[in-house]
């Protein structure tokens, strides 16, 4: 027990290092954490030694090293974050009988990591692997909502697209659904996506508070009237809380898109 203050505070520098845009000094480390130049030296050497950081000479500034690239490769490769979501969706389906996605965001577009549904249950176009604008799914907005307003106008450029002629049509349109879906915690599309179904969706945040994954129920528009959404959201939500829990995350407030 002796050794967990170190461990602690190697585990600081590893994360504190992943977490900059560029390679920190020593001093700056040192200073971000609270922690003595000596011992700061003393655990990045040997850090060093071990291949998770690196010492830059010509900047005199430490980055990553080989070994942290190994260890993320390696949790790539095990699929944590679907192995931690599948039995929250498979219960979600026995709760709600109906389809359940997880989605995460790639550039500006929801990816589609799993899906669980009810036997006989209607096939939709969403299914494991597809890709489909952000801002007209539930599970891309319920992320697009907790990222900063410049990233959201980076991944937005130019005209917005839609499938079904429903959706946001504009960034600013877009802005203000997020600000909205924010506020309430949980987001909505009828029909953006395939005519005659809805989704509700709530997202999922990393250790960090970035939103790291989405879950999704998925249903047909006639069976469940809206005023019956709300009721459904709770359920979502809490199965993201509960997946947001399990991957040691917590939300961050944010402002929101602007």
């Amino acid at each position: 027990m002796s050794q967990v203050p170190a461990a602690k505070r190697t585990l600081a520098v590893l994360r504190l290092v992943a977490s900059a845009a560029e390679p920190l000094t020593a001093a700056g480390i040192a200073r971000s954490l609270g922690l003595p130049r000596s011992s700061t030296y003393h655990l990045l050497s040997a850090m060093a030694e071990e291949g998770f950081v690196t010492y830059l000479p010509e900047a005199r500034r430490w980055g990553l090293g080989v070994a942290a690239f190994e260890i993320g490769s390696a949790y790539l490769r095990q699929g944590p974050l679907e192995r931690l979501a599948r039995p929250l969706l498979h219960r979600l389906v026995d709760r709600t009988g109906e389809i359940v996605q997880l989605g995460v965001l790639h550039g500006a577009e929801t990816l589609y990591l799993l899906k669980e549904q009810p036997r006989e249950h209607a096939t939709l176009v969403t299914d494991v692997g597809v890709r489909l604008p952000a801002q007209l799914t539930a599970s891309g907005r319920a992320m697009l909502a907790h990222l900063p307003p410049a990233q959201i106008r980076a991944l937005f450029p130019g005209p917005l697209v839609d499938r079904t002629g429903h959706g946001p049509r504009s960034l600013r349109e877009l802005r203000r659904v997020l600000a909205d879906e924010a506020r309430s915690g949980w987001s909505a599309e009828d029909g953006h996506v395939t005519e005659g179904f809805a989704s509700i969706a709530a997202c999922s945040f990393d250790h960090v508070g970035h939103p790291a994954a989405a879950i999704t129920v998925t249903f047909r528009r006639d069976t469940r009237p809206e005023e019956t959404w709300p009721r459904l959201a709770d359920q979502v939500r809490a199965s993201a809380a509960e997946l947001t829990r399990r991957l040691g995350g917590g939300h961050v407030t944010r402002p929101g898109p602007a």
